[in-house]
């Protein structure tokens, strides 16, 4: 090989090369992406399910605070 062919290949190389890298960096970024929006969802869904949960423990102290009146009156009845 002369000088003459060793430089458009060296272009042609590095041409090459690069795209490679921005396709790489491109689906790396997608993959990033896509984890971001599933971890949030997951914060969405862990927010819903803690806000339940709250919910639920208000509803059983009221049913327990019934089951204790109640319990009461049949005492004081029998």
């Amino acid at each position: 090989m002369d000088g003459s062919t060793i430089i458009p290949i060296s272009i042609i190389l590095i041409a090459f090369a690069s795209v490679v890298a921005i396709v790489a960096s491109y689906f790396k970024l997608q993959r990033h992406r896509a984890d971001a929006a599933a971890l949030a969802e997951y914060r969405k869904l862990a927010e819903q399910v803690a806000a339940g949960q709250q919910a639920m423990n208000e509803r059983l102290a009221e049913l327990t605070d019934r089951v204790k009146a109640v319990e009461k009156l049949l005492q004081s009845v029998g």
